[in-house]
């Protein structure tokens, strides 16, 4: 992540230069840095110029303490020794007595406590860039990579009571008070006590990342590249998948309910996540994809919305609209969010340093609007049949509104003079654990011969393969009906209502759901035609009750 990226850069470049610049008066950071007057003649440093102020010793004292972090590991070098080296800084200093100095410094002699300091409170007042107010607007960006903007004589709302004191490595500005720390949308569902329940989930796919394009090298020894300056990027696995919410530069919503509601949501959207007991890892798994189902639609990329009153469209829906024609139903995409029964109604505001958190008591979405979704099997994609007997088919194409992707498959017996029945089965990738409604869709023959379509009908029977929650193979033979096509216009047949699936099959390789199809005309050739133009199989999920949708 581009943020992440970047503060990690920083921080690397200010401890090799801090340790240089400190410790061994390195002569080549003192000749890129000739800065040994500043615009006033003042041949002080940062530090020194504040030390030389008494209404700025707590800040000092702050500064002494804090050492900067390092790859998660705590370095001997302070901000103090930061201050007073040859790099360059503004630096944002809040007079004493506005903020709790001995809380600080006692959080400061631990590692834990040390890195909150620094990044809330010291890099929250740093910039890498020199500053000066002037009588326009400007942005500065900390070493937090937070933004602030300094207007009127303030820098993000606190008043400048001395500004624009420079020293011979930057600039100095005395304020009446911090800078307020703004939490960026990932921080927020990170620590904020109430919302614990999906920050300790996002937290698990923390990981640090070894940047080799931005490391200085050394060579290779015996083989192996020798690094003289790792760089380490921390990032979140998570986010790529759901949302970058940690990145400065963008702008999210996200909804986000209470640990309550959060742990409410969880237990019912869990129950769409069983998988049977020969899948290897099936609790972590379940776990992963249930917090996935609550939090992939729960993310707003404010760039993809074109009226927020209107309507709302999360993180996956432009790579799912691509996936798909005209004609499927439309997922990720939540109407009049702020009005009655929408997903902001009542909502709690809580504005971020990149976007606005909406915190809800309840989760407001329903399952089949978000994870609990239609399954198409589209008839043309024959990479789905996994057995045929007697038959030979087509893939055919035809645009129109009533064909489901533009496509369908033209299934005809092997042998027309026999009446040998054919049979075909389609797997059936990513059910859920949830009751669905089992539909085939077959097109009339005027699709493809609209001049003298034959008008017989297609007489068959289905069979539902499945595994229940021991891993055996189970079948239902669709209550053995003879189904017939309506051959003069597309026909959706619903070969089982509400049928319950035990177990999911979601993101899984194994085929372990299909459907049979196999015609039973027999000798009725007068009657019925074994031809089949299948359009789709077609897994319409049944509405369930919830605290939100008791319909």
């Amino acid at each position: 992540m581009i943020t992440n990226k970047i503060k990690n850069l920083f921080a690397s470049s200010l401890v090799c230069c801090a340790i240089c610049a400190v410790t061994t008066a390195c002569s080549d950071w003192d000749d890129h840095y000739d800065v040994s007057k500043s615009a006033d003649g003042s041949g002080a440093t940062l530090w020194q110029q504040m030390q030389q102020l008494e209404e700025l010793s707590d800040f000092c004292q702050v500064l002494q303490e804090t050492k900067v972090f390092r790859m998660h590991k705590k370095t001997t070098v302070s901000y103090a020794d930061l201050l007073n080296s040859g790099q360059s800084f503004t630096v944002v200093a809040p007079k004493n007595g506005t903020f709790d100095r001995d809380n600080l410094i006692r959080l400061t002699q631990t590692n834990q406590g040390d890195s909150v300091v620094e990044k809330s409170f010291v890099l929250n007042h740093l910039s890498r860039s020199t500053t000066s107010m002037k009588s326009v607007e400007q942005d500065m960006l900390l070493l937090n990579s937070k933004h602030v903007l300094l207007k009127d004589n303030t820098i993000q709302g606190i008043r400048v009571s001395q500004a624009n004191c420079h020293a011979k490595n930057g600039v100095l500005h005395i304020t009446d008070g911090p800078l307020p720390y703004n939490h960026n949308l990932y921080e927020a569902l990170c620590d904020l006590p109430e919302l614990s329940g999906i920050g300790a989930f996002l937290r698990q796919y923390e990981e640090d990342y070894f940047d080799a394009d931005n490391s200085v090298s050394s060579g290779i020894v015996e083989g192996v590249p020798v690094y003289v300056d790792s760089v380490v990027i921390e990032r979140n696995r998570m986010l790529e998948r759901i949302g970058l919410i940690n990145a400065e530069d963008s702008t999210y919503w996200v909804v986000a309910p209470t640990t309550e509601g959060w742990n409410r949501a969880w237990e019912q959207t869990s129950q769409y996540f069983v998988y049977d007991e020969k899948v290897l890892k099936r609790d972590s798994i379940q776990q992963f994809w249930t917090n996935r189902a609550l939090l992939d639609d729960a993310i707003f990329n404010m760039t993809d919305q074109k009226s927020v009153e209107d309507s709302l469209v999360s993180v996956p829906y432009l790579n799912w609209r691509r996936s798909w024609t005209t004609g499927k139903p439309i997922f990720h995409v939540f109407q009049h969010p702020f009005q009655q029964g929408g997903i902001l109604n009542g909502a709690e505001a809580v504005k971020c340093s990149n976007g606005t958190l909406y915190k809800v008591s309840e989760w407001p979405f329903k399952p089949e609007e978000t994870f609990f979704k239609e399954i198409w099997v589209e008839g043309e994609q024959t990479w789905c049949i996994t057995e045929d007997a007697n038959c030979v088919y087509n893939q055919r194409s035809q645009t129109a509104d009533s064909i489901s992707n533009n496509g369908y498959l033209q299934i005809l017996p092997s042998d027309p003079k026999k009446s040998n029945g054919w049979k075909m089965t389609f797997r059936i990738d990513n059910t859920l654990a949830g009751d669905y409604d089992i539909c085939l869709v077959v097109l009339p023959k005027s699709v493809y011969n609209s001049n003298n379509p034959d008008l017989r009908p297609t007489k068959f029977k289905a069979t539902i393969n499945y595994v229940d929650l021991q891993g055996k193979s189970q079948s239902f033979n669709c209550n053995n009906i003879n189904f017939e096509n309506n051959p003069e216009k597309v026909d959706t047949i619903v070969l089982a209502e509400a049928f319950p699936f035990p177990t999911c099959n979601f993101d899984q390789s194994d085929i372990k759901v299909s459907l049979k199809i196999e015609t039973s005309i027999g000798r009725e050739l007068t009657k019925y035609n074994r031809e089949m133009y299948l359009d789709c199989i077609y897994l319409r999920p049944r509405k369930v009750a919830t605290q939100n949708n008791n319909e």
